[in-house]
């Protein structure tokens, strides 16, 4: 049986980071952990990774599809955090940053991290952007990196 399986460490990738400005507070944390875990465990250069900021989340779908037709990066970490409030706005914001970059992934054949903070309360957030919960940052960039390479292998089978 053949076990296909990535690993994280990718020197050599191409990364791009999309971070919401929206609720900074907490988005800043996770650019801290996606940064820190993209160059310390991924070991991937610092003149390969490219920070692009929007203005919120529901914006991340559109950047990630510029960035993945451009051709130049082999994987997109996008960050955000979506806290709900006393109206449906929540649920939209969420849907669409979520759905889009799905199909900015399938469609585009590269990977794109959802990295996306969906809380209920700004305590929750805090918790998965650093504190208890670890930091929900520094996990999209690991996987954004880890699919980098399982679908490398993939293509040598």
């Amino acid at each position: 049986m053949k076990t296909l399986e990535g690993v994280v460490v990718a020197p050599n990738a191409k990364v791009a980071v999309i971070v919401a400005r929206f609720n900074s507070f907490i988005n800043e944390s996770l650019l801290e952990g996606a940064l820190d875990a993209l160059k310390r465990i991924g070991q991937v250069k610092d003149e390969n990774i490219t920070l692009v900021r929007v203005p919120g989340a529901y914006e991340l779908p559109l950047a990630a599809r510029r960035l993945a037709e451009t051709a130049k990066f082999d994987g997109i970490v996008a960050l955000g955090t979506v806290i709900r409030g006393g109206t449906a706005h929540f649920e939209y914001v969420a849907g669409e940053a979520s759905s889009g970059l799905g199909q900015v992934s399938i469609q585009s054949d590269i990977p794109v991290a959802f990295g996306v903070l969906t809380t209920e309360n700004i305590e929750q957030a805090i918790e998965r952007a650093g504190t208890k919960a670890g930091n929900k940052g520094a996990e999209a960039a690991l996987v954004v990196l880890e699919m980098i390479n399982l679908l490398n292998e993939i293509k040598t089978v």
